[in-house]
């Protein structure tokens, strides 16, 4: 066995039936191979470095952070630092007054959020549980608790170890909440208020959502009216509604917030984390509406959830400034105009085997293919210089596709370069078959 290949398999990280690929370098998009070839990110890394790589303003921050100091503990260090990144990300995303709580990760800042959500529901009075309902199409995080919560079959615990967790309602999508007419409508909301009453709304404590479907079925929209029916429907019932932009926040779909496509689908809580961090360090936020978290300081409320020894770390936050540095700079009627290029010229490929829909918006597409083609499909974009980052897991037989994300930063000769790899990938896929 080759010997990279031996101390590979004893790396236990997630891997593909494709090889590595050697980067050596990266600049905004594009990634630099030891080989001498390139390869543009399409997908963001792992749909996270929104602001491209080696940011000049990210490294700035970074340093003038480090001369100061590598580590403080917000509860003995004065937070300065990361109170001006609670400020700044509060009033770019439209929620000026909110708490934040600053994370490690994705998944903790779903775990935390959990946790806030409950005190804030006993504080309030009148729960017996605090459970958190969510849909079969959705994905919050890789720990034991939010696996089991959620929908996303790949990544779905056995039953025996599923904690007694499961989703509760069907996602707006045909794939898993059929009609007999093939499209779903803000009435697809009356489920979560059926799963509300089944659970009896004194148990219930929020209602747990992507916006905008990530990774498991692939860039779903919901209908018109949805996301309002929820909120309604939860405020009904003195139930929470948490929204997870782990990967829609911060500009990804094109408004600051996914939630902010429609009117009256403001959440309670809110966490933001891969266009936060942009990929040069793991974080998450957590934002508490400010009717809400002085709650949290109720007697009646518990402890705030543990957070972590590196939880609001001085030098993360001070990373999170530069990628806001970077995402303030950008020219806004530019970047609009380029994501609905992306989108024009993604639809397109909708009406060409192996093709089976286009969905998105913004800088966040899910092209479906034909069951079997996906790696195929990742193969050919490969061999033209692209990278794109799979998806599986709405509907029987199970979908699949490619992620196709770029780089908010991403120029128009990229966005270019992109579209036209990807559409002469499907015409030899097509050919082949």
């Amino acid at each position: 066995m080759d010997r990279y290949v031996a101390r590979r398999e004893r790396l236990l990280t997630s891997s593909r039936p494709l090889p590595d690929v050697n980067v050596v370098a990266a600049q905004g998009s594009w990634l630099h191979c030891a080989d001498g070839s390139r390869l543009l990110d399409g997908s963001s890394g792992l749909l996270c470095t929104s602001v491209g790589q080696s940011s000049p303003k990210v490294l700035a921050r970074i340093e003038q952070q480090f001369h100061r100091y590598s580590f403080g503990s917000a509860a003995v260090v004065q937070p300065h630092i990361q109170m001006e990144l609670m400020d700044r990300l509060c009033r770019l995303v439209g929620r000026p007054e909110d708490s934040v709580a600053l994370l490690t990760c994705g998944t903790i800042g779903v775990e935390v959020a959990v946790g806030l959500a409950r005190n804030i529901s006993r504080a309030r009075g009148g729960k017996r549980r605090g459970d958190i309902l969510t849909s079969d199409l959705s994905y919050h995080g890789n720990s034991a608790l939010t696996l089991a919560l959620a929908g996303n079959h790949a990544r779905r615990p056995r039953p025996e170890d599923a904690l007694g967790l499961g989703p509760a309602f069907s996602a707006p999508y045909p794939p898993t909440h059929r009609h007999t007419n093939g499209s779903c409508d803000a009435s697809c909301a009356d489920e979560v208020a059926e799963a509300i009453d089944i659970r009896g709304a004194e148990n219930v404590a929020a209602v747990l959502l992507e916006p905008v479907n990530g990774t498991t079925g692939g860039a779903y929209v919901p209908p018109e009216g949805y996301l309002r029916r929820v909120s309604e429907i939860c405020r009904e019932r003195e139930v929470l509604v948490i929204h997870d932009e782990v990967l829609t926040g911060l500009w990804r779909t094109g408004t600051p917030l996914a939630s902010d496509h429609w009117d009256g689908a403001k959440p309670d809580l809110c966490i933001l984390s891969k266009g936060l961090g942009a990929g040069y360090t793991s974080v998450a936020a957590v934002l508490v509406s400010p009717e809400l978290a002085p709650l949290l300081r109720h007697a009646d409320a518990g402890p705030l959830p543990a957070m972590g020894t590196m939880a609001a770390h001085p030098l993360q936050a001070a990373a999170c400034l530069g990628v806001l540095d970077e995402l303030e700079s950008l020219d806004f009627a530019a970047f609009t105009a380029r994501g609905a290029r992306l989108g024009k010229a993604l639809r397109a490929l909708a009406d060409r085997d192996p093709v089976r829909d286009v969905r998105g918006l913004g800088h966040l597409y899910g092209i479906e293919v034909e069951p079997g083609l996906l790696w195929p499909l990742m193969k050919e974009a490969e061999l033209r210089e692209v990278f794109l980052y799979p998806f599986s897991g709405a509907g029987r037989p199970r979908s699949e596709g490619l992620v196709v994300a770029p780089p908010l930063t991403s120029t128009d000769e990229d966005i270019d370069f992109l579209t036209a790899a990807l559409f002469d990938a499907v015409t030899a896929l097509s050919q082949d078959g």
